[in-house]
């Protein structure tokens, strides 16, 4: 009720709470403690502590758990080093792996409730792990990847956040070079267009953001056309050089199109986006979901009329090509998202997109800042860990 008032409210009054706790124990050989530095605060986050996430999470998830799963840290050899927060076969000790972790699929792992460890999708759900919202978690070696020495902590804190970036854009598989359409500039938002960019340098990027520093950051990172969210639809039909039909709106407002942009990419998953991108999208087109959805109430006429594919991006693993090419026996070409990520941060300088730090002790004023990041003109809220 708290997060319905306000969000990001439920962190004064829910279940979530500072304290003094030991460290959790090494699970097994191959798992190192992990000292955050920075870790950042997803919306994933905000919407457990708010109550408002899907019930579907319950199986999949342990108690107590850390929060966290956003981290660059240390290890006790000192090199820094990014979370991949997946827990998947390997990190589970589970032998054989299952086939999309065999492939490298890691977001697709069929035994996030198996192993040796609790049941726990993510580092961060898990009550084995501990979390990066913390002095100290634990994490398996496979999970761990180096921080190049040239990067910033900001910059390294954002990898993980756009690894789920460069994954969805990746999602868009055959349709990446077209006209695209990004529905919200969130941190999600605005990482999905400079890995579009990067991704498909020929393509036409569409954003529609709310707020102007949103839409400054959208232009900067590589969308070509960016307008206020109100405007999509109305945009879209010069954008994508089409036209309405003769009724031009429907009952729930929004102007009926005949064609589209080639993909939409709702990195929002709220129940208007969704309508929104199902009415911009070509017939035959796609829609990528990369943000969090929870129970939602949407027409699915346009997809099942228009035959428009509907596809969820979580997490990361391996990438194919924008075009789609695989290996000869069925494996993902294409490099670690990781990797990918790792390199875009940089050159596209997201560490810029951390507008705020706070040490644990504010963890209420954090979250409150985070879930209202949009109208304070902030993006990516974290926890700054360097000092504790």
């Amino acid at each position: 009720m708290a997060g319905m008032v306000a969000p990001g409210r439920g962190a004064r009054i829910g279940p979530l709470r500072l304290v003094d706790a030991d460290p959790p124990a090494l699970p097994g050989p191959g798992w190192l403690t992990v000292r955050p530095r920075l870790s950042g605060v997803c919306g994933s986050d905000l919407a457990t502590i708010d109550a408002t996430s899907s019930r579907w999470f319950e199986p999949i998830v342990s108690f107590p758990f850390v929060p966290g799963h956003e981290v660059v840290g240390d290890l006790e050899d000192g090199r820094r080093v990014v979370l991949e927060a997946v827990l998947g076969c390997e990190a589970r000790d589970i032998d054989p792996v299952c086939p999309a972790c065999a492939r490298g699929e890691l977001g697709r792992c069929e035994h996030i409730a198996a192993g040796h460890l609790k049941p726990g999708l993510q580092t961060g759900y898990c009550a084995d792990t501990g979390g990066g919202w913390s002095t100290g978690f634990v994490a398996h070696a496979s999970q761990l990847h180096d921080v190049p020495a040239e990067l910033s902590d900001e910059e390294a804190v954002m990898i993980e956040p756009t690894a789920c970036a460069v994954h969805a854009v990746h999602r868009l598989a055959g349709f990446g070079t077209g006209r695209i359409a990004v529905i919200g500039a969130g941190t999600i938002g605005l990482c999905s267009i400079a890995a579009l960019r990067q991704a498909g340098p020929d393509s036409r990027i569409l954003v529609a953001a709310r707020h102007p520093h949103q839409k400054a950051l959208a232009r900067e990172l590589g969308g070509d056309l960016v307008v206020g969210d109100d405007e999509i639809v109305r945009v879209a039909r010069r954008f994508a050089e089409t036209s309405a039909v003769a009724n031009r709106d429907g009952a729930d407002g929004i102007e009926r199109l005949t064609g589209g942009v080639d993909a939409t990419l709702d990195c929002v998953g709220s129940a208007a986006s969704i309508a929104t991108a199902l009415a911009i999208t070509r017939p035959g087109g796609r829609v990528v979901l990369a943000g969090m959805p929870g129970h939602t109430r949407v027409d699915l006429t346009p997809l099942w009329q228009r035959e428009i594919e509907l596809v969820g991006a979580y997490a990361y693993g391996r990438e194919p090509e924008l075009d789609g090419q695989s290996h000869a026996d069925g494996a993902p070409a294409g490099r670690r998202t990781f990797e990918i990520a790792t390199d875009l941060v940089g050159p596209a300088q997201l560490g810029r997109l951390v507008s705020a730090t706070y040490p644990l002790h504010r963890y209420a004023e954090a979250l409150a800042h985070a879930a209202e990041a949009g109208r304070r003109g902030a993006v990516k809220i974290a926890f700054d860990l360097r000092a504790a």
